[in-house]
């Protein structure tokens, strides 16, 4: 066993998450015979079959499950020793690979870069970028920036400051199909949701104190923010978008607010959210502690 090396543990791992041995390699910009002649000298090394195969993919055998609790502990231990001589040398370094929805990632954290970069000059960040919730563990996240409140208690979350949202057409759909007055009158226009997050389409609203709720009807859908939002752009209808997204535009006159005295704009928190067990790594405390002091004044502007 003496023969592993550290990246035979780190590939391991990766097998195990992802299941795959055609994941890990499309992952590692590698042959997949690579990724098995790694798998298989590993297990020679074990003295034990580790992987189950079959045409449904990869499972662990009790063997494998053993090797990857032993793998991950190691390799946890490796990062925190990274972590203290960087904190000893006073620069984070190395890739952060961040997770975000296209909203958060175009008009909070590509914004951010620059100044960044500036601070922490050895730091590398890989965005992938979803609207849809990614599995950290299998996807090899280091953070994910997310609304709404933690979905496990395996994470570490820091707030970083909240996310509005509001109702928003462009004033030419609005002049040709008319201005609603009061929510009903919402179901006569033509209506723009998202597919992948449901509970963006159920939009909120204060009607002499009372809440009331409309779940919209898409006469057109995306299950991207982005996407979204150019579609309102284009004069489709009437879409849920961030303020931090459309107020700028309100101001270029390309959006006007829909219904805004009766909107509820239910701010959510934006959390940086990490694995319990790397959150303490100085790469990855530098990158949220620089989105912790940016996403404020952001957020005042919207």
């Amino acid at each position: 066993m003496r023969d592993i090396r550290f990246e035979d543990m780190h590939l391991f791992a990766r097998v195990a998450d992802l299941g795959s041995l055609s994941a890990v390699a499309r992952e590692r910009d590698a042959p997949v015979s690579q990724v098995s002649r790694t798998l298989a000298r590993i297990e020679q090394s074990c003295g034990a079959r580790l992987v189950h195969r079959s045409t449904h993919g990869l499972t662990l055998t009790a063997e494998g499950q053993t090797f990857l609790d032993y793998c991950r502990r190691i390799t946890g231990t490796l990062d925190e020793l990274e972590g203290e001589f960087a904190q000893q040398s006073g620069q984070p370094s190395g890739w952060v690979r961040v997770a975000s929805s296209s909203v958060v990632a175009e008009h909070l954290l590509i914004p951010s870069f620059e100044s960044l970069q500036q601070k922490h000059p050895q730091l590398r960040v890989e965005l992938l970028v979803d609207d849809r919730m990614a599995d950290m563990a299998r996807d090899g996240i280091d953070i994910a920036i997310r609304t709404g409140p933690p979905l496990t208690d395996t994470v570490v979350a820091r707030p970083l400051g909240t996310l509005a949202r509001a109702l928003y057409a462009t004033p030419g759909y609005l002049q040709a199909h008319g201005v609603p007055q009061q929510i009903g009158d919402l179901h006569r226009h033509r209506l723009i949701t998202n597919s992948a997050v449901a509970f963006l389409n159920h939009w909120p609203f204060l009607i002499d104190g009372a809440s009331q709720e409309l779940v919209a009807e898409g006469h057109w859908r995306s299950g991207s923010t982005a996407i979204t939002a150019r579609m309102a752009l284009q004069g489709l209808g009437i879409a849920r978008l961030a303020t931090v997204v459309a107020e700028p535009l309100v101001r270029q006159g390309l959006l006007a607010p829909v219904l805004a005295a009766f909107v509820d704009l239910q701010p959510s928190p934006i959390h940086a959210i990490t694995l319990t067990r790397r959150h303490r790594l100085p790469k990855i405390q530098a990158c949220i502690d620089h989105w912790a002091q940016w996403f404020s004044p952001q957020e005042s502007r919207a």
